[in-house]
């Protein structure tokens, strides 16, 4: 056999790492490099640049244009067809970003809407809102929706409750906490107090303690407000000790729902044999 060695090959001179481990290992030192850079790149642009989507406006930023927001559905809504203002959830848990935790802030508008009159009722809203919201009615899964945007990534909905009364929302979206949401503040009470006692005693539960008290400024400058109240036990379950005060004709009469005008205040009752929860609105003027 020729010992001599072919043209083209040469001998191995020992053992070597294979290429596609190596390569391998690059990949994963490079991959490590790039999540350490793209953290500290999110966390600087958060800190130091002016914020550009959702994530970026947290609640406290967020907060007063949700309260402007209900002001203009309550001033849209008309004094006749307001019902209630909500008070303001903050609901924590959700992730802004795989490294950040966030909440949402919603506040909710009761409005009046016979049966039958809800898509009538959604557009003259949607109608009387800022034209910057673009505001629309379209189908939804149960029923008309109103859908509009209320700037800075608020949303703004509304759709029947099935119950002669219409639900409308502003929702921020999960987003940073920051320093959180500050309600507006609570002023003296107004006629909407000795309205909501009024209705209490009606139904032979006098108030004992100060209502809770929601405001929302109007685009005109003054606060919308409703206080609430809920009674326990000794309540009467149903609307008869309100009928007096409605003057026989109450704006919603749907057990256990009951609603009458007293002057510039709209008082709701939810009636039940266990509890009662009542709320007297004065609306925005205009």
């Amino acid at each position: 056999m020729s010992g001599a060695v072919r043209t083209g090959w040469t001998p191995s001179t020992g053992p070597a790492a294979p290429a596609p481990a190596r390569r391998r290992r690059w990949l994963l030192v490079a991959t490590v490099v790039w999540a350490v850079l793209l953290t500290a790149l999110v966390w600087t642009s958060v800190r130091d640049d002016p914020p550009t989507v959702r994530e970026q406006r947290s609640l406290d930023q967020a907060g007063p244009v949700v309260d402007r927001a209900v002001g203009e559905l309550a001033r849209a809504s008309g004094a006749a067809g307001l019902l209630e203002l909500g008070p303001a959830r903050v609901e924590s848990g959700c992730r802004v970003t795989p490294f950040a935790d966030g909440a949402a802030l919603r506040r909710e508008v009761g409005v009046l809407a016979a049966v039958g009159t809800e898509r009538a009722v959604l557009s003259g809203i949607a109608d009387r809102l800022p034209a910057s919201w673009r505001a629309g009615v379209g189908p939804g899964l149960d029923g008309p929706e109103l859908r509009a945007d209320a700037g800075e990534f608020v949303a703004v909905e509304g759709r029947p409750t099935g119950d002669g009364r219409i639900r409308l929302t502003v929702d921020t979206g999960c987003r940073p906490v920051g320093s959180g949401y500050a309600p507006p503040p609570a002023t003296d009470a107004g006629p909407e107090a000795a309205a909501l006692t009024a209705a209490l005693r009606a139904l032979g539960r006098p108030a004992d303690a100060a209502p809770d008290l929601v405001t929302a400024p109007c685009p005109g400058g003054v606060l919308a407000r409703t206080a609430r109240s809920t009674a326990g036990s000794g309540t009467v379950g149903s609307a008869g000790g309100l009928t007096p005060l409605a003057g026989g004709a109450p704006l919603l009469d749907n057990p256990p729902v009951y609603a009458y005008r007293a002057g510039l205040v709209t008082v709701l009752a939810e009636l039940t044999p266990d509890a009662a929860r009542l709320a007297a609105t004065v609306g925005c003027p205009g």
